[in-house]
C-alpha cells in the first residue's frame, strides 16, 4: 500500500541517508529505513547517488521502477514547486541528501518551503548529522551556537571572518561551527592556528560514524603542540573562546 494512501495530499518525507560508505543499517533507525521503502518518488541532489542509497537499503522496488527527479544546489523555488504538484493528489515523495539530513546545509530546504506553501505535510526522519554529532561531541556550547557553513576562499578574508567569529563567540559565550571543502582542511587548520588565540578551543570532526572517525578538541596552543594532518576527509570545524 503507497504510504499516505487515502488522502487528500501525500506527504513530504525527509529521509536521512549515511555520511559515508557505511550500512545503512547500522546508523539510520528502522522507521526512516522503512519510510524510504514504501517510497517509489525521490528528490536527490545526485540521482547516482541516490539510487545507491536505495539498493543499499533494500528497496522492493526495482530501481528503475523508481521516480527519481534532481533538486540541486542550482535549482530554483520555482522548481521546488513544480516538483511537488504530484504530492497534491495524494503520491508522497522522500528527499534525499548527498549526506546526512535533507534541509540541514543543503538545497533540500527550498523543496520543505515550498511544501509548506502547498500545505503538504513535512515528515522528518531521525538520522545522523554531522554538525550535531560534531557538536555533541565537541565539549563545547550547546546552548548557543551558529553554524556558518563554508568560510571565504580567499585566505586574507577567511583570516578576517575568523577572526570575527571568534570575537562573537567569547563576547557571546557561544559556539561557531565550520565545514570545508576536504583537500582544504589542513589549509583551514593552519589559519585557525595563525589567527585564534592560544586559550580559544578547536574541534576537528572527521569521517563521523566511519570506521576511522576521529574527534579531537583542545586549545590552539595544544593544536600548534602537535598538529597532525586531517586529510581529505569530510570534517566539520567548532570554535568556542572563552
Amino acid at each position: 500500500m503507497a504510504m499516505d494512501a487515502g488522502t487528500a495530499h501525500g506527504a513530504l518525507h525527509l529521509i536521512p541517508v549515511t555520511l559515508g560508505d557505511t550500512d545503512p543499517h547500522m546508523s539510520l533507525p528502522p522507521s526512516a529505513l522503512h519510510a524510504a521503502c514504501a517510497l517509489d518518488y525521490f528528490l536527490a541532489e545526485n540521482a547516482k547517488t541516490a539510487r545507491g542509497f536505495l539498493k543499499s537499503i533494500g528497496h522492493p522496488k526495482a530501481l528503475r521502477d523508481l521516480k527519481i527527479e534532481l533538486f540541486d544546489k542550482d535549482s530554483s523555488p520555482e522548481r521546488a514547486t513544480e516538483l511537488l504538484h504530484s504530492l497534491s493528489t495524494g503520491r508522497s515523495a522522500g528527499v534525499l541528501s548527498e549526506a546526512g539530513c535533507p534541509a540541514i546545509a543543503d538545497p533540500g530546504a527550498l523543496l520543505v518551503a515550498a511544501a509548506h506553501r502547498l500545505r503538504i505535510r513535512v515528515v522528518p526522519h531521525i538520522g545522523p548529522s554531522a554538525m550535531m554529532l560534531a557538536l555533541m561531541a565537541s565539549g563545547f556550547n550547546g546552548q548557543r551556537f551558529a553554524f556558518h557553513g563554508y568560510l571565504p576562499v580567499p585566505k586574507d578574508e577567511c583570516r578576517r571572518a575568523i577572526a570575527l567569529l571568534e570575537n562573537e563567540s567569547r563576547a557571546q559565550n557561544m559556539t561557531q561551527i565550520f565545514i570545508e571543502t576536504p583537500y582544504r582542511n589542513d589549509q583551514l587548520l593552519q589559519i585557525f592556528l595563525a589567527v585564534c588565540a592560544g586559550a580559544s578551543r578547536l574541534c576537528i570532526a572527521s569521517d563521523l560514524t566511519l570506521a576511522t572517525e576521529s574527534v579531537r578538541s583542545a586549545t590552539i596552543n595544544e593544536w600548534k603542540a602537535n598538529v597532525g594532518e586531517i586529510g581529505r576527509r569530510p570534517s566539520v570545524f567548532l570554535l568556542y573562546a572563552r
